[in-house]
């Protein structure tokens, strides 16, 4: 199958559960003047639907695999807005109260939402490798093996009493002798996410708090690998299969084998690039205007953001190439701008900010600052 690039696009839309209407209700921003619908996707195989009508935010995690959580406020948004309409933030932090989601370090050294069987699966095919690199940052500050086992130690003897809080656990390692200063407490806590000794999951307020318990087992690696890889693709697709790889730090090689043995995807070519997506999948009509939150699978599900950010919106994405992803408008999937919701300081009523690119129309313009004032996840 041969898609242009708008077309891959709302494909994508809809593999990631972006793609429905009403999602200005949902969270999603959608202009309805723009007659945007569904197209299809899937993720049969995973055992998780497409279709976003019936999805929870249990259901949202396990078809994306794992979101990229480092701002735990904009993950909790990010999984209401694909979930069914009128799903809340709440309802996703009552997913996390029930063990049905946890927050880890997984890929890449950072925080990532997933599934406990999900997320056992990923540390099975990278945490290995992962580890060896976060011991690094600890011996670079000083922890050798006796600081970290005695932090294990603490932490363990903790968790087995039930969930704490994360200043608990700092100060609990600074009674026993260890210091948490620049940076050691947060790296002492990756190491240990990373040995499946705690993560993070229910709620007390605003706060996560850890939790410890021994993971799900993972009886199968390989197949568990190829579950991921396989969803990953469905969930994304169009993607390629470098993409997949980046996301989940594994080689090329690979990937790229696991994915062509995969019976559920079809080679797309999008303008000349090879590409992968469901069989089933179908591009929907024009999308209107879309809010996704700060670091968004959007964007940070792929290497090559190409398909959907210019040079020009990718930098106003991520301001300096700092690291930080803001909030961001979309227009048929595209990256028009970045907007945000007033500050907690401002007046009541105060009105969400927008910035688009030069020369976006007046008309999208409109929609955009009409869908941040709708926007009903805070």
């Amino acid at each position: 199958m041969a898609l242009t690039r708008s077309a891959a696009r709302r494909m994508r839309l809809a593999a990631q559960g972006l793609d429905g209407l009403g999602r200005a209700e949902g969270g999603g921003g959608l202009d309805r003047s723009s007659g945007a619908e569904g197209g299809g996707g899937g993720a049969r195989e995973a055992g998780v639907g497409a279709g976003g009508a019936a999805r929870t935010p249990v259901d949202v995690v396990r078809r994306m695999v794992a979101m990229q959580g480092q701002d735990l406020r904009a993950v909790l948004r990010a999984i209401a807005i694909r979930s069914a309409p009128g799903t809340t933030v709440s309802d996703v932090r009552a997913a996390f109260d029930q063990g049905e989601l946890v927050r880890a370090w997984a890929m890449r050294g950072t925080l990532f939402v997933a599934a406990p069987a999900d997320l056992a699966a990923l540390h099975a095919a990278v945490g290995e490798r992962m580890r060896r690199q976060e011991w690094r940052m600890c011996t670079d500050r000083g922890i050798d093996g006796a600081i970290a086992a005695r932090a294990a130690e603490v932490a363990h003897a903790l968790l087995a009493e039930g969930p704490l809080a994360r200043g608990a656990m700092l100060a609990a390692w600074r009674d026993a002798g260890i210091d948490t200063a620049e940076g050691r407490g947060y790296h002492l806590l990756a190491l240990l996410a990373y040995d499946e000794l705690l993560r993070f999951g229910p709620f007390d307020g605003d706060e996560q708090l850890l939790v410890g318990g021994p993971p799900p087992a993972v009886p199968d690696p390989q197949a568990a690998l190829a579950d991921v890889v396989l969803r990953f693709a469905l969930a994304r697709g169009p993607v390629r299969a470098d993409d997949a790889a980046w996301w989940l730090g594994l080689p090329k090689l690979l990937v790229r084998g696991i994915l062509a043995d995969a019976a559920a995807l079809e080679a797309i070519d999008v303008a000349g690039t090879p590409m992968l997506a469901a069989v089933d999948a179908a591009p929907g009509r024009r999308a209107g205007v879309r809010l996704v939150p700060a670091f968004d699978e959007w964007l940070l599900g792929y290497a090559d953001r190409s398909l959907i950010a210019t040079r020009e919106a990718f930098a106003m994405a991520v301001p300096g190439g700092n690291g930080v992803f803001r909030p961001l408008v979309l227009a048929d999937g595209r990256v028009i701008g970045t907007w945000r919701a007033p500050a907690p300081s401002a007046p009541a009523g105060g009105a969400p900010v927008v910035e688009l690119l030069d020369g976006v129309p007046a008309s999208l313009r409109a929609s955009a600052e009409r869908a941040a004032r709708a926007w009903p996840h805070g």
